[in-house]
């Protein structure tokens, strides 16, 4: 195994006045799976915008692998391995889902094929041409979902990929990273299921307020630690998007 496939060095960040992240310093080694758990507000989408580059730090650097990727772009990021899978599904409504599914593919990639997806995903190969946006829910999470299959991502960051999903699909949500886990693909799970984060994870960080409280294994982490991070208010980030 290599170095990390993602750091953090003393990154802050934030939005306007706003600071949302106080010295993050965070590490995802590769080929391994790291749960980021608190409560609302805590900072956790922030953190992967900031490492997807959707959002700038206003302080420290962002490296993946030994490339410091700082002030790229959040596509130059997916070049170099980069995949958010964001939160509210992340899909073109009006276009179908073979559409949606293309445009996923990055224009680098040699193998155009949608099979890894579907292969995946197997309840999307009757619904191809249908209207993204008409599809359930769980559905349109498979789509989402799908982008991680494509171009053979070294880092994977997911944003609350089952909320508001039935149980039998987050069963599938769950399948599909347990897979990407198995090829070796590095993961940084934001997760609603606090438990059934803790079951794939290797390693777990809390963040509180913007700063990061514990980190560790996540046998070594305490259940009531989790939930008092988890039902604790966060004054600091009060209204501002996290």
């Amino acid at each position: 195994m290599t170095g990390p496939q993602l750091r953090l060095e003393g990154v802050s960040a934030g939005y306007g006045r706003t600071t949302v992240l106080r010295d993050i310093d965070l590490e995802i080694p590769a080929a391994s799976v790291v749960a980021l758990l608190g409560s609302n507000g805590a900072g956790k989408t922030t953190l992967l915008r900031v490492a997807s580059g959707l959002t700038r730090p206003s302080a420290g650097r962002i490296l993946v692998g030994d490339r410091d990727v700082t002030r790229e772009a959040p596509n130059e990021r997916r070049r170099h391995g980069v995949c958010l899978i964001p939160e509210g599904r992340g899909i073109f409504r009006s276009l179908t889902v073979r559409e949606n599914l293309v445009l996923q593919i990055p224009p680098w990639e040699k193998d155009t094929s949608l099979d890894s997806a579907l292969d995946m995903f197997p309840a999307l190969k009757t619904r191809l041409g249908d209207i993204a946006g008409r599809l359930s829910g769980g559905q349109q999470q498979m789509v989402a979902l799908a982008r991680a299959f494509f171009g053979s991502p070294s880092l994977v960051l997911l944003d609350e990929v089952s909320m508001g999903l039935a149980p039998i699909v987050v069963d599938t949500i769950f399948e599909a990273l347990h897979v990407l886990a198995a090829r070796g693909t590095a993961l940084l799970i934001v997760e609603q299921y606090v438990n059934r984060a803790l079951d794939v994870a290797d390693h777990v960080y809390l963040i509180s307020r913007g700063s990061i409280t514990f980190q560790g294994s996540s046998a070594d982490l305490d259940q009531t630690e989790v939930m008092r991070h988890y039902l604790s208010h966060d004054l600091t980030s009060d209204r501002s998007p996290t």
